[in-house]
C-alpha cells in the first residue's frame, strides 16, 4: 500500500482513551503501555505483570509529580485462545509484550462506534481523539504499521496472528484484503511503535463520549463539525 492511498481511503483516525486523560495526553503525548510504565517508573514484578500477562482488570498507576493514570484491561484476549491462533511459535506473553509496545488507532468510524457501544464501554465515559491521518503519517511513517485484524481481541473466531500481523505501510497487502473484504475493511488498525509524544499536533478534535452523548472538549480551527466520533 502507498501512503497516498492510505490517506485518501482513511483520512481520519480515532483513538479511545480514559475519561479525563486529555490534559495529560496533551502534555505527555499518547504513550503505549510500555512507555507509560517507563514514565511512571514501574519496574520488576509489577512491570512484568502489566506487560507480559493478560490484565483481567484496568490497572491504576501513580507517581509523584504526574497525574494518576489507568492502564486498560485486555479482557477481549485469553491465553487459551491465543495459543490456538498465534503463529511463529509466539507465546501469549510475547504477544502481550508486542501489543503493549504500540499505540493503536482505528481507521473506521463505524468500528469505533461499535466499540463505544459495546457492553464493556457503553456505560462509561470515554475520551475520543480524532486525528488527521496525513499529518500523523508524515511525522511517523518510519514507525507506523498496519494490521488486518483487531489484534487485541480473540472473541468469537480468533484470527491468526504473528510476526507479520503488523507491516509497514509499503509492505501492507492492501489489494489482497480489499478484494477479500472491502475497501473499508482492508485495514483494521494503524499502530505507532512506542509513543506519539506530539499527538496534539495531529489531533483535530477531542470529545467525551458516553453512549449516544457527545461532548466536544476541543477542536482545531477550520475543521469540519462532523470531524469526530
Amino acid at each position: 500500500m502507498n501512503e497516498a492511498d492510505l490517506v485518501r481511503q482513511f483520512p481520519r483516525l480515532w483513538h479511545m482513551a480514559e475519561d479525563g486523560s486529555w490534559p495529560s495526553i496533551e502534555e505527555h503525548g499518547l504513550l503505549s503501555t510500555s512507555a507509560l510504565v517507563d514514565l511512571y517508573g514501574i519496574n520488576g514484578n509489577e512491570r512484568n505483570t502489566i506487560i507480559l500477562q493478560r490484565r483481567s482488570r484496568s490497572v491504576p498507576i501513580s507517581r509523584v509529580g504526574l497525574p494518576d493514570a489507568v492502564i486498560r484491561d485486555n479482557i477481549p484476549m485469553t491465553d487459551s485462545a491465543l495459543r490456538k491462533c498465534l503463529n511463529d511459535s509466539l507465546t501469549p506473553s510475547q504477544w502481550y509484550e508486542i501489543l503493549n509496545g504500540k499505540v493503536f488507532f482505528w481507521l473506521s468510524q463505524d468500528r469505533l462506534r461499535r466499540l463505544l457501544g459495546a457492553k464493556a464501554y457503553r456505560d462509561k465515559t470515554q475520551t475520543v481523539l480524532t486525528i488527521d491521518t496525513a499529518s500523523l503519517v508524515n511525522a511517523y511513517r518510519n514507525r507506523i504499521s498496519l494490521s488486518p485484524i483487531n489484534s487485541g481481541s480473540t472473541i468469537m473466531k480468533p484470527q491468526p496472528r504473528g510476526l507479520d500481523t503488523f507491516l509497514p505501510i509499503a509492505e501492507y497487502p492492501y489489494d489482497f484484503w480489499k478484494n477479500k473484504r472491502s475497501r473499508k475493511s482492508a485495514v483494521i488498525e494503524l499502530v505507532v511503535d512506542h509513543s506519539v509524544p506530539d499527538i496534539k499536533d495531529h489531533v483535530i478534535a477531542v470529545h467525551r463520549v458516553k453512549g449516544e452523548n457527545r461532548q466536544e472538549l476541543w477542536r482545531r480551527e477550520e475543521t469540519l463539525l462532523d470531524d469526530g466520533p
